[in-house]
């Protein structure tokens, strides 16, 4: 049977995937001339607000209040991977904030800045994409053997207000309009149209 809330979790896994390899490949690119510095920092900007904005508060709180609690209470044998899901949640937000105020130094302060913001992102990335993984491989497994229909109804419905731009399925919201358009125009592939 399929879920409704599992292909749209896939779906926002996948989108942010592909949204964290394109922040990759554009910190590995760097501006590579001072008149592409301020795009390239309102992209970069642009990328780690969806980030916060969607995986973070959106996803993020639907995954930890209706999924995790009835996974881990008739799945017993997942509960440290789940209190491990859970952790990365709490830190996520705090991260991802961290992210920018590193980035708004670079931009600021100059090349000096740069190796902090670098590294910080390149740990962010590894950590999100083990989380997905997790979820993927241990949660989800977990859930189709475990949850109720009532539970998939719940989660069904939550889910289904999501309204994250990038993965192309569902409404957008119009005040997203400029976000999306800003990071597909700018952004190198999967996610965008720009330069790798």
């Amino acid at each position: 049977m399929s879920h409704l809330s599992l292909r749209i979790i896939r779906d926002e896994h996948a989108a942010l995937s592909a949204m964290l390899r394109s922040l990759s490949m554009m910190v590995q690119r760097g501006p590579v001339k001072d008149s592409e510095r301020q795009n390239y920092f309102e992209v970069m900007r642009a990328m780690l607000f969806y980030v916060d904005e969607f995986p973070e508060r959106l996803h993020h709180t639907k995954e930890s209040e209706l999924l995790f609690p009835p996974v881990a209470k008739r799945a017993p044998h997942i509960s440290a991977i789940i209190d491990q899901l859970e952790y990365d949640h709490a830190r996520g937000e705090h991260a991802v904030r961290e992210l920018a105020h590193l980035l708004l130094a670079w931009e600021l302060l100059g090349e000096t800045r740069r190796a902090a913001f670098e590294s910080a992102v390149n740990r962010y990335i590894s950590f999100y994409l083990e989380h997905m993984r997790l979820e993927e491989t241990e949660v989800l497994p977990a859930a189709l053997q475990v949850l109720t229909p009532e539970d998939w109804k719940a989660l069904d419905d939550a889910f289904s207000t999501n309204a994250d731009p990038l993965t192309g399925k569902y409404p957008t919201h119009p005040d997203y309009a400029g976000l999306f358009s800003k990071i597909t125009l700018h952004a190198p592939a999967p996610i965008g149209l720009g330069a790798a």
